[in-house]
């Protein structure tokens, strides 16, 4: 009698008692008396259902963190700590089997594993937006169809050949249907984690391969129910017919229930607030109550909850129902279902070679025909061969959906042991390869030419000014807007202005389709390296993208000359300046202007926002090819605003950064109501003050006098220039505390590369040295200053250089030449 684990599973699962090994354990030992008493935890059923949680989590846990050079999804760490706590490896060692996985503790381990499974379905479920079925359009129709042919039609043929070697002893119908729905599927969830990981979960071919793989994912689960009913019916296909319409009629009736039941409850929860307790306990159990319904008509449990969580409308009900569950499931029971998987498959259950190497080729080949299939569709298409390829790869990816189907067949009977084994090695060794595949092929990756143009000192100002304006909450857009309209955008000399909400995302990978779905700004840049809930509420960042959106609409219909289109960007922060820079190459612009790390608090004092802000400027700073602009906001739409005139100085020490702000001083000087004072800091030497007359010129043929001079000739607007002679940064120290309360806004270079006598150790003072010396002392509490402050930086530039640049949505292509 074979009293393995794998064996024991099986025998539960199928109902075989006769077959299965007597356990014998009393009833009553549940918990120990401890230890003290003279007796084995481990003796008795829930401490030894707590250690062994702690085994798999922490065996999980450390394999993850051995792979994560190697950047593999969560599901290859999580299923290889199953192969090392099974038959593979450690269950091999009989002490090790007996006492910390004995045979009586299966049954407790695999109905939490199922619990775990069920609920993270549902969990799945109501992440996904079944309204996008409904828009998918002709493109993803042609794309599921031509990457369904070929993968059906090895099904069938290696089914029907394979069967009598591989599958003796098994319902040949039931096999041949479940090839076909395991050669079929794509992991929804991991296709999404892996295009927001390549920054592809926005553009086309990610709304388009997105949008396909739901529907193969609806085919498969259609394949895996008919096959199981023919398995079970002992091939009779009246009965998998019939098997299939209740599962069809079961989806109908809970979707419709469901989804009012669920809408009723939206409408009597007040906005704002959180939905009721009572309300979400119904909804939970409602969750076992269609797993259970599933499993009672002959489908499967799994597939009831995954169905009652596609009637979860997205929104402020789904967003709390995941935040309540999600960790616990996805942390604590769901590494028990990878651990199960591991107990089921057992590598020393293969035997035969050829059926390994027979299964491979079946694999290959089906996923040889997506790809096939997918640049034909893209040819048809008229997309870039390049493309699709991409499609063709992230079709094929696979994850924790497969896993789930296969365990499903193991259950059922559909599958041998050995079958099972080889089929689960192939797709942890097919998703090891093929996610650093198409991270290499499918990631975007364009060259960017740095124009040294793309600057504002080199932009025609009478031409289309392109910015980038970031907002990480409504509380910064008053200023920003207040910053803009003081910039004097005209008709004759327009802005076009790129509004950027940043939102952090900490949450599941799947909730950006859900985002980008759903946003209600004019459009969406998505991107990720993580998993859901975009910092803490989809539908609080919607309402704060609401509130910004408006803001930049109404300033855009009182002002002339200024044209503004709103987008959001989820994701985490120490990946969120490549969505910034990329955004910024994709639409041109001369100007990324980014708020400081620190908000003003009501007493005055400034407050951190988010200490990960400051190393996204300061990452901005160091890759973008533009220029750009940190304002250290102190109420500056309130302090002009209340005179009705803006009193700006520009702190002028020299060197291309303060070339650049004195560019853009040059727009704020002809707004009507801006008062600009210039004032230009030179070293003396000497008793007498003696000027001293060096000529500093750049890599561009740039040098100062030349650039205040032609300011001073074209007339500067009506600003004021003086000139203050300063013989060392003690000095210039004093100088600017003199001019402390005339002004509402400094603007100064952060002079980068130019040391200065003048500044000459500050420097080692300098709290932020991001926002260069005379930036880091305006901004520092300290210097008591109430003046808002803008530090500019002029973009990066050689002459025929290239800066390569990854991440982005949507491409667009550079220019032939600089900007005119």
């Amino acid at each position: 009698m074979d009293s393995s684990p794998a064996q024991f599973l099986r025998d539960l699962a199928s109902g075989n008692s006769s077959d299965a090994p007597l356990v014998c354990y009393a009833a009553t030992m549940l918990s120990s008396n401890g230890m003290l008493q003279n007796e084995n935890p481990l003796d008795f059923t829930f401490p030894l259902f707590l250690f062994q949680l702690i085994i798999i989590i922490l065996t999980s846990r450390l394999t993850a963190f051995i792979l994560k050079p190697l950047r593999q999804p969560r599901y290859i760490s999580e299923i290889l700590g199953g192969f090392i706590l099974g038959p593979t490896l450690m269950g091999r060692l009989p002490a090790f089997a007996l006492t910390l996985f004995p045979l009586r503790s299966l049954l407790v381990i695999d109905s939490m594993a199922s619990m775990g499974l069920v609920f993270f379905m549902f969990i799945v479920g109501v992440e996904i937006d079944p309204d996008v079925v409904r828009r998918v359009g002709r493109r993803s129709t042609i794309l599921t169809f031509v990457c369904l042919i070929g993968p059906v039609l090895i099904g069938v043929l290696a089914g029907i050949m394979l069967h009598s070697r591989i599958q003796d002893g098994t319902q040949r119908g039931a096999f041949v249907t479940f090839l076909c729905g395991i050669l079929c599927v794509s992991s929804f969830s991991m296709l999404a984690r892996t295009l927001a990981d390549i920054k592809l979960i926005a553009s086309d071919v990610g709304r388009l391969v997105l949008s396909s793989a739901m529907i193969t994912n609806g085919l498969a689960w259609v394949l895996m129910v008919f096959s199981t009913a023919l398995a079970q019916s002992k091939g009779k296909p009246l009965s998998a017919i019939w098997a299939v319409i209740s599962g069809g009629v079961f989806s109908v009736v809970v979707y419709m229930a469901v989804r009012r039941a669920a809408r009723w409850v939206q409408k009597r929860t007040p906005e704002g607030e959180e939905v009721a307790e009572l309300h979400v306990c119904v909804i939970l159990v409602g969750v076992m109550v269609a797993a259970f319904a599933a499993d009672a008509i002959g489908t499967h449990a799994i597939f009831g909850a995954f169905v009652y969580g596609l009637a979860v409308p997205n929104g402020p009900l789904g967003e709390l129902l995941i935040e309540k569950i999600g960790d616990f499931i996805e942390g604590l029971l769901l590494p028990i279902f990878f651990a199960v998987s591991g107990f089921r498959t057992n590598l020393y259950s293969i035997v035969d070679a050829g059926a390994v190497f027979l299964l491979l080729i079946v694999v290959i080949g089906a996923a040889i025909t997506k790809v096939a299939g997918s640049v034909l569709a893209a040819f048809y298409m008229e997309m870039p061969f390049h493309d699709g390829i991409s499609l063709g790869l992230l079709m094929n990816t696979k994850g924790i959906v497969e896993l789930i189907l296969l365990n499903i067949g193991w259950d059922k009977q559909v599958l041998r042991d050995q079958t099972f084994s080889i089929l689960v090695m192939i797709s942890v060794i097919s998703t090891t390869l093929i996610t650093p595949l198409v991270n290499v092929v499918a990631k975007p990756s364009r060259r960017y030419v740095a124009y040294k143009r793309r600057t504002i000192r080199w932009w025609n100002p009478e031409s289309e000014l392109r910015l980038l304006v970031c907002a990480h909450s409504s509380r910064e857009v008053p200023s920003l807007i207040s910053l803009l309209d003081i910039s004097h955008p005209t008709k004759r000399s327009p802005f076009f202005v790129y509004a950027l909400y940043l939102v952090e995302l900490t949450g599941r990978a799947s909730t950006l389709f859900v985002v980008n779905t759903n946003c209600s700004s004019s459009s969406s840049l998505e991107s990720h390296r993580g998993a859901p809930n975009a910092g803490g509420g989809f539908i609080r960042h919607q309402t704060e993208s609401e509130h910004i959106s408006h803001a930049f609409e109404s300033y855009e219909q009182h002002a002339g000359g200024v044209s503004i289109q709103s987008l959001t960007a989820f994701s985490q922060y120490p990946s969120m300046h490549e969505d910034v820079i990329a955004l910024s190459e994709d639409k041109h612009c001369a100007l990324i202007i980014l708020p400081f790390h620190k908000h003003q608090t009501i007493d005055g004092t400034m407050e951190v926002t988010h200490p990960s802000i400051r190393c996204l400027n300061k990452n901005v700073l160091a890759g973008a090819s533009c220029s750009v602009g940190i304002l250290i906001d102190r109420s500056l739409a309130g302090t002009g605003a209340r005179a009705q005139r803006y009193a700006v100085a520009l702190l002028f020490f020299g060197g291309a950064d303060d070339r650049e702000a004195l560019a853009y001083a040059d727009r704020l000087a002809t707004h009507p109501g801006v008062a600009l004072t210039v004032v230009r800091f030179l070293p003396c030497i000497g008793a007498g003050g003696s000027r001293r007359q060096d000529r500093v010129v750049d890599v561009a043929g740039e040098n100062d006098d030349e650039c205040l001079a032609q300011f001073q000739a074209d007339g500067g607007g009506e600003a004021e220039y003086v000139e203050r002679m300063v013989g060392n940064a003690e000095e210039t120290v004093s100088m600017l505390r003199e001019m402390e309360g005339r002004y509402d806004l400094y603007i100064v270079g952060i002079g980068e590369g130019t040391p200065s006598p003048l500044t000459a150790g500050l420097t080692e003072w300098s709290e932020c040295e991001e926002l260069g010396p005379i930036g880091d002392l305006l901004a520092s509490p300290d210097f008591g200053s109430r003046a808002s402050v803008l530090v500019l930086q002029r973009g990066k530039y050689r002459e025929g250089s290239e800066i390569e640049m990854s991440g982005g949505a949507v491409v667009l292509p550079m220019p032939a030449g600089p900007a005119k």
